[in-house]
C-alpha cells in the first residue's frame, strides 16, 4: 500500500506539471527534474506493472501538434488592406474595372469628392460593410445541420481541431435551427473575448499568480487552444458568425446581407452594427461613426471589412495570390506620439537590402512599448531630412509596425538640441562586402549573397518560417542561436542536427533551458517536416522575387525538383544579356511568357544558381528531404493544359476576367506569342501579338468565338 501510494503522489505530481507545461505554458519545474520524475515513474511501472492502466501511457506524452489538423476545403484567405478614403476608392475602381463597367463609374483622386454624392453603378454594385473584430478565425462544418468539426484558420489551408472546445462556448450552434438545413455548410467567423471578460480572467490569473494576459486576443488563442475543454468553457469565449465556405448546392443565398440574416436564422450570433452600403459616402461614414464608437464596445476591433454584396459577382471577382478582389480591410487610424531618435543602424536583411533602423528613447503607443523603428532607405532619410537626435512623431502602421511620420523641426532651435547626420557604410557591416545599387532598384544591397552571416540567417529563418516549413519550436531566435553555436549554418544542418547531436561533444540535450523533452520535440518536428510540396520548398529557399504565387506558377510549370534544378543550372552559363537581347533559350522565353512571371523574377533564379555556395546549399538539403511532385490537376475541361494569350480591348467582359476564367479552365494564360500557343483572343485595337499569331499560323479567336469555346 505504501508503495501504492507512491506511486499514485508521483502521477499526480506528473499530471500537474504537464498541465502547466502543455496547456497553461507556463512550467513549474526544469527539464531535468521533470525527467527524473517520468524515469521514476518508469521504474515503478517496470517492477510494479499492476497499478498502471493504458490511460496512465498517456501522462506527459501529447504530441507535439496538441490539435489534430483539418485540412479546409476552401482556403481561408485573409484580406488585402486599406487605410484612407482615397485606398476604399481605389479598391472600388479596380472592381468596377474588373467588372467591366462603364468609365464614367471609375473612382479615381480627381473625382473622389463627386463620387460621394454619388451612388455607385446602377447594376446593384453593393458593399456590405462590417466590423472587423480582433480574434481568431474559425471554420465550422455543419452536415445535415449538426456540427461535425471546428477548425482554426491555421496557415489559412490547414488549421487545427477545437471542436470540443468551441462547443463550451455560449450560444455557439450544435445543430442548426432549421426544419431543412443544407446537407453541407461551412460556417466561418471570429472567436474573441470581451474586454469585461479579459479583464476578469486576469485578475484570476494574478491571484493564482499564474500568467496574465496582453491583451483580449492573446487571452482568447490561450483559451481556445486547451487540451481540457472544462478550462475553455470557465474562460467566457464569445464569437460573431459572418461569412460561409464550402456549401452544398441546396444552400440558397444570394449576398452577403441576406447572408448576415440566415446565420441569425440559423442560430448563430452576427455582429450587430452591420450595414450595406450603396456608395463610397455610406461607406465612410459608417467607417467614422464606428471609429467614433469603437471603445464603447466590449470587444476589441481593427478595422472594418467592406465585401461586394453580391455572390455572383464575388465569384466572378474570384482572388488575387491568397486574398480576394472582392472585399478589403479599412484599418482604423494608427495612434502615434512623439520621441526621439538616440542612434540609427543598419539592419541587413535576406536579399541583402539594407534597412536603417532608428533606435528610439522607448515609449509607450497603443500598450505597446516601441524602441524601434524602420526607416525604409536612404532616400526616406534624405526626403524626411532625419537626423540622429532628432524629435519624430511615431506611428504603428496598422497598429503593428512603427514608423516615422515626420521630424518635429521645430524642436532643432531648441537650446539643447543635438544632432548628426546618417551616413550609409560603402561596405557591409557585417561580412565588409561591397554595397551596390541598381539603377531600378532605391535599395542599397549587401553583395556579399549566402556568404553574409547576416543574409544567411535571415535566409534560414525564412526557411522554418510559417509559410515555408514551419517546423516548431524552430523559430527565429532558435535559428540565431543555434548559428552562432555552429549548429545550424546550412539548410541541411536542420535535418542532420538529431544525427550530429548523437556524436557531439557539446550536447544539445545539456544546453540551459533544454533537456531530453525539449529536444526530442525539437527532433520529432524536424522530421515531421522532411516531406513538403514542391511549391513550399520553392519559396522556402528564399530567392529574391520568388513569392509564394510564384512558387505554384514554378512548380506547376517544371512538375518537380528535378526538372526546375536542371532547368536553371543548364542556363547558367548563358549571360543574361544573351538570354534576353539575344534570345538563345526558346524554353527560357517560354517559361518567362507564363502570365505574371516576366524576366525579372526567372533572372533572380538564374542569379541564385550561378553561386556555388547556393546551388550546394539546395542540392546538399534536396538528398535530406522528400518533395512531393506538384499535384497535377484532373479536370473535365477540354481546355485544359492548353495556352492561351489575349490582346486588345474585349467588351463583354475586362481581360482580367478573361484570364480567371481561363485559369479556372486549367488553362495556361501566357503574355506573349510563341510557336506552343494554342489561342490567340483578340479583342479590338488587337496590336502586334495579332500580327506574330498570324505568321506563326496560331489559332486566333474573336471575343465572341471566345465566349463560344469557354461555354
Amino acid at each position: 500500500m505504501e508503495i501504492l501510494q507512491e506511486i499514485n503522489e508521483l502521477k499526480n505530481k506528473i499530471a500537474k506539471y504537464d498541465i502547466a507545461y502543455h496547456q497553461l505554458d507556463n512550467p513549474l519545474i526544469a527539464d531535468y527534474e521533470y525527467d527524473e520524475l517520468r524515469i521514476k515513474l518508469a521504474e515503478f511501472q517496470k517492477n510494479y506493472p499492476q497499478y498502471f492502466s493504458k490511460d496512465d501511457e498517456k501522462i506527459g506524452a501529447q504530441s507535439l501538434d496538441i490539435f489534430n489538423k483539418i485540412m479546409h476545403s476552401k482556403p481561408m484567405l485573409s484580406l488585402a488592406n486599406g487605410f484612407s478614403s482615397q485606398d476604399i476608392a481605389d479598391f472600388i475602381e479596380k472592381v468596377q474595372r474588373f467588372l467591366g463597367l462603364n468609365e464614367k463609374n471609375a473612382v479615381s483622386q480627381n473625382s473622389l469628392p463627386d463620387l460621394f454624392s454619388n451612388n455607385l453603378p446602377e447594376n446593384n454594385l453593393d458593399f456590405f460593410s462590417e466590423l472587423k473584430i480582433d480574434g481568431l478565425s474559425f471554420s465550422a462544418r455543419y452536415e445535415s445541420g449538426k456540427l461535425v468539426y471546428c477548425a482554426t484558420r491555421g496557415d489559412g489551408f490547414e488549421g487545427e481541431d477545437v471542436t470540443q472546445n468551441v462547443k463550451t462556448i455560449k450560444n455557439f450552434p450544435h445543430i442548426l435551427q432549421s426544419s431543412n438545413p443544407p446537407k453541407i455548410l461551412e460556417i466561418r467567423g471570429e472567436i474573441y473575448m470581451r474586454k469585461s471578460d479579459f479583464l476578469a480572467l486576469n485578475k484570476i490569473q494574478e491571484a493564482n499568480s499564474q500568467k496574465i494576459f496582453a491583451n483580449p486576443r492573446n487571452a482568447s488563442a490561450g483559451s481556445l487552444r486547451q487540451l481540457d475543454p472544462e478550462i475553455t468553457k470557465s474562460r467566457n469565449l464569445s464569437y460573431f458568425a459572418y461569412s460561409v465556405g464550402e456549401y452544398s448546392a441546396d444552400f440558397l443565398c444570394g449576398s452577403q446581407s441576406q447572408l448576415h440574416k440566415k446565420l441569425q436564422d440559423f442560430g448563430f450570433l452576427v455582429e450587430p452594427n452591420s450595414k450595406l452600403c450603396t456608395n463610397l459616402s455610406d461607406i465612410i461614414n459608417h467607417y467614422q461613426l464606428i471609429n467614433d464608437s469603437r471603445f464603447n464596445l466590449d470587444y476589441d476591433l481593427d478595422g472594418m471589412v467592406y465585401k461586394v454584396n453580391d455572390f455572383d459577382l464575388q465569384k466572378r471577382l474570384g482572388y488575387i495570390a491568397r486574398s480576394p478582389r472582392y472585399a478589403i480591410a479599412h484599418k482604423f487610424p494608427a495612434q502615434k506620439a512623439k520621441t526621439t531618435i538616440n542612434d540609427i543602424v543598419i539592419q541587413i536583411g535576406r536579399t541583402g537590402a539594407l534597412t536603417p533602423v532608428a533606435i528610439l528613447n522607448p515609449i509607450n503607443i497603443g500598450g505597446v512599448l516601441v524602441s524601434r523603428a524602420t526607416l525604409h532607405n536612404q532616400d526616406e532619410i534624405l526626403r524626411k531630412d532625419i537626423k540622429i537626435g532628432d524629435l519624430v512623431v511615431i506611428q504603428r502602421a496598422g497598429d503593428v509596425i512603427p514608423q516615422i511620420l515626420e521630424v518635429d523641426f521645430n524642436h532643432r532651435n531648441s537650446p539643447n538640441y543635438q544632432s548628426k547626420n546618417f551616413e550609409f557604410p560603402q561596405n557591409c557591416p557585417v561580412c565588409g562586402s561591397e554595397i551596390v545599387k541598381n539603377n531600378e532598384d532605391v535599395v542599397l544591397r549587401c553583395s556579399g549573397g549566402l556568404s553574409c552571416e547576416a543574409q544567411l540567417i535571415e535566409t534560414l529563418k525564412h526557411f522554418v518560417s510559417k509559410d515555408a516549413f514551419d517546423i516548431s519550436g524552430l523559430g527565429k531566435k532558435q535559428i540565431e542561436n543555434f548559428f552562432y553555436e555552429g549548429r545550424i549554418k546550412a539548410f541541411k544542418d536542420i535535418f542532420t542536427l538529431e544525427k550530429n547531436e548523437k556524436i557531439s561533444e557539446n550536447s544539445l540535450r545539456a544546453k540551459a533551458g533544454w533537456g531530453d523533452k525539449s529536444v526530442d520535440n525539437l527532433f520529432l518536428a524536424i522530421n515531421q517536416k522532411r516531406q513538403i510540396e514542391f511549391d513550399r520548398f520553392i519559396y522556402a529557399i528564399g530567392i529574391r522575387h520568388v513569392g509564394q504565387t510564384n512558387s505554384k506558377v514554378i512548380a506547376n510549370y517544371f512538375g518537380n525538383i528535378e526538372n526546375f534544378v536542371n532547368f536553371f543550372k543548364n542556363l547558367t552559363k548563358i549571360s543574361n544579356e544573351d538570354l534576353i537581347e539575344k534570345r538563345i533559350s526558346n524554353e527560357f522565353h517560354e517559361f518567362c511568357a507564363l502570365d505574371g512571371v516576366g524576366e525579372k523574377m526567372p533572372l533572380a533564379i538564374l542569379d541564385f544558381f550561378r553561386s556555388e555556395l547556393n546551388l550546394k546549399m539546395l542540392e546538399d538539403v534536396i538528398l535530406e528531404l522528400n518533395i512531393l511532385e506538384a499535384k497535377k490537376i484532373i479536370s473535365n475541361s477540354p481546355l485544359a493544359g492548353k495556352s492561351v494569350v489575349f490582346t486588345g480591348t474585349m467588351e463583354k467582359m475586362s481581360r482580367s476576367e478573361a484570364k480567371k476564367i481561363a485559369e479556372d479552365l486549367q488553362m495556361r494564360v501566357v503574355g506573349s506569342i510563341s510557336a506552343k500557343t494554342d489561342y490567340l483572343v483578340a479583342g479590338d485595337e488587337a496590336g502586334s501579338k495579332l500580327k506574330k499569331a498570324q505568321e506563326l499560323n496560331i489559332k486566333i479567336l474573336s471575343e465572341s468565338e471566345w465566349l463560344k469555346l469557354i461555354s
